[in-house]
């Protein structure tokens, strides 16, 4: 297992239960085929989180993109989401990014689709974000128990209101 890979496997494993041993205590894993898709721990991605992996090679998210070819993290998102996604690709200031890196609008899009599981969108939780393009990922991730990636200060500042509703915000792996 690479390095990369490692970091994802230890975040996730901080979000999931442990198994329980016959007494009904925590004991080590054991040993066993890898979990099923919907036994994986829920990642929320945030749009810059998704540039970063598809779009700017960025170090930081190479543990997220590694995770994400080998299958070995639930990636959920909603509508909403890929809609912003798509109106983010062409704003002017990252349509020349794209042309940098060879890529079109459709190539990330196609990127979203091939890895991101669609769910409905959630209904808003209690917590409430100072911007409200964020909500979306904050509702999603609070309603799934997910880990939610982002490098938005407006998500990042929520981390302790967040972590009390079972849900860990950072800005990396």
């Amino acid at each position: 297992m690479s390095s990369a890979v490692t970091l994802v496997a230890n975040a996730l494993e901080a979000v999931m239960p442990r198994p329980a041993t016959a007494a009904g205590l925590p004991d080590a894993p054991v040993a066993s085929a890898p979990a099923p898709a919907a036994r994986k721990a829920p990642v929320v991605l945030d749009t810059n989180i998704i540039l970063d992996v598809f779009v700017f090679a960025d170090v930081a998210a190479k543990a997220v993109k590694q995770a994400l070819e080998a299958g070995e993290i639930d990636w959920i998102a909603t509508q909403p989401m890929r809609d912003e996604l798509e109106r983010v690709l062409a704003y002017p200031q990252i349509v020349p990014r794209l042309a940098f890196y060879q890529l079109a609008a459709g190539d990330v899009l196609a990127a979203f689709d091939r890895h991101a599981r669609l769910l409905p969108a959630a209904s808003k939780c209690r917590l409430s974000c100072s911007d409200a393009d964020d909500q979306k990922f904050i509702d999603l991730a609070v309603a799934s128990q997910a880990l939610l990636l982002s490098k938005d200060r407006h998500v990042l500042s929520m981390s302790k209101r967040l972590l009390a509703h079972g849900v860990r915000a950072r800005a990396a792996m």
